[in-house]
């Protein structure tokens, strides 16, 4: 393969790798999107989708059944 060839391709290939992490995303905010719209404006969104690294162990959103 020329050199040409070996660029153009990588290029294509880094082009779609770009386009199917640019879909998944798009994929997961959508639906995180729809879920949102469903439950209406008395849910918040941190409530429904709380960032895992930050919030302690002991925090719990909803109903906590006595174990």
């Amino acid at each position: 393969m020329k050199k040409s060839d070996k660029i153009l391709v990588a290029v294509a290939v880094g082009f779609l790798a770009g386009l199917a992490v640019y879909a998944a995303r798009r994929y997961r905010e959508r639906s995180m999107l729809n879920q949102v719209s469903d439950e209406g404006y008395e849910t918040a969104h941190d409530i429904l989708f709380p960032n895992r690294n930050q919030i302690g162990k002991k925090l719990h959103y909803g109903p906590v059944l006595p174990e």
